[in-house]
């Protein structure tokens, strides 16, 4: 079963954040990371993954996405809080 992932970086604790989507998180984290993607993320050191969420259907995923980059900047931190309290970069704990 393919797997969908929603996610948001961040460049420090309560710095610049970044959502995305993807099918492959671990290999498009580490392209973040690594800056080979050209943008936002590259421009603005936005590397640390704090926060995501898997889902199974590609619709559902992008959805979410959509809607967490709609929100209020607050928002994103609460959900970061929230599952992530230390802030901790999970690339590691998932790679």
């Amino acid at each position: 079963m393919a797997s969908y992932w929603v996610y948001i970086l961040a460049s420090k604790r309560n710095g610049t954040l970044y959502t995305g989507v993807t099918g492959s998180l671990l290999e498009r984290v580490s392209q973040h990371r690594n800056k080979q993607i050209p943008g936002f993320t590259k421009q603005y050191g936005v590397t640390r993954l704090v926060y995501c969420e898997e889902y199974d259907d590609i619709g559902m995923a992008i959805y979410r996405e959509k809607c967490i980059k709609h929100w209020r900047r607050s928002w994103k931190l609460k959900l970061i809080e929230r599952h992530n309290p230390q802030w901790k970069d999970l690339y590691f704990d998932i790679s």
